[in-house]
């Protein structure tokens, strides 16, 4: 047994009512670039990773989906190469291009990276998250106009470097919601009000908002009332490499 399978216990990897488990993975950096296993992506993964036109974007999403796929793979007692990936059927539409789901579905999951950083969150009830690089304040400036009136109204208090981190807890807030409910980005993203105010949030959801670095936000939607436990983990970057993780 590796000092990763030590380090995370399998009482780690249960689905239960009430709670929430997320995971930040950070994008390996030197020796351990070299050692990320990604010998359990299906090809269209090694596909998408090989893709990117920056090779340290390729090699976050590599390691976000080894991430995602080792951790299901612990949660379901799947051989990570064997965790299959299907769709839920869309909201609006009803097509298979809603939610990403585990087949059979035994628990809900929400992947997000950026910049480095990448967040799984894993619940009994659907959850979406959501991590995004701060932005610099001109970009603050052009994406604030496709917030909610009141989101902007609440952008419009504070300058500097509070205005973009409450612009990062907005904005993650709601990508995690609409990844939550399946729509992405093709729900307009001034309809939903995700701001300080949770009175006001949307209703049968909780924002949960996650602690991550002082370059990142991060935030999670889960269905229903607040879970009873949110825990955050950083994933041992040794986790990813070629070290036989599903074994006991």
């Amino acid at each position: 047994m590796t000092e990763a399978h030590r380090a995370l216990r399998p009482a780690e990897f249960t689905v239960t009512e009430g709670r929430l488990d997320l995971w930040l993975i950070r994008r390996p950096e030197g020796p351990d670039a070299g050692g990320l296993d990604t010998s359990e992506l299906d090809p269209v993964e090694r596909h998408r990773a090989d893709s990117f036109i920056r090779p340290a974007d390729g090699l976050l999403y590599a390691a976000a989906h080894v991430a995602l796929r080792r951790l299901l793979g612990r949660y379901t007692d799947t051989p990570p190469q064997d965790v299959r990936f299907v769709r839920e059927p869309c909201p609006g539409c009803g097509g298979a291009h809603g939610r990403p789901a585990v087949a059979p579905r035994s628990l809900h999951f929400s992947l997000s990276h950026s910049a480095g950083l990448a967040l799984v969150g894993v619940a009994a009830v659907p959850v979406g998250v959501d991590v995004e690089k701060l932005p610099r304040q001109e970009t603050v400036e052009v994406c604030g106009r496709a917030l909610h009136p009141g989101e902007r109204d609440e952008l419009a208090d504070v300058q500097g470097a509070e205005r973009t981190a409450r612009f990062g807890r907005i904005w993650t807030r709601k990508e995690a919601f609409l990844k939550g409910i399946g729509t992405g980005l093709s729900r307009p993203s001034t309809e939903d009000y995700l701001g300080a105010d949770a009175r006001r949030h949307p209703q049968g959801w909780t924002l949960v908002d996650i602690p991550c670095d002082a370059t990142h936000s991060a935030a999670a939607a889960v269905k229903g009332p607040a879970p009873a436990t949110a825990t955050v983990r950083s994933l041992p970057e040794h986790w990813l490499g070629a070290a036989p993780v599903l074994a006991s």
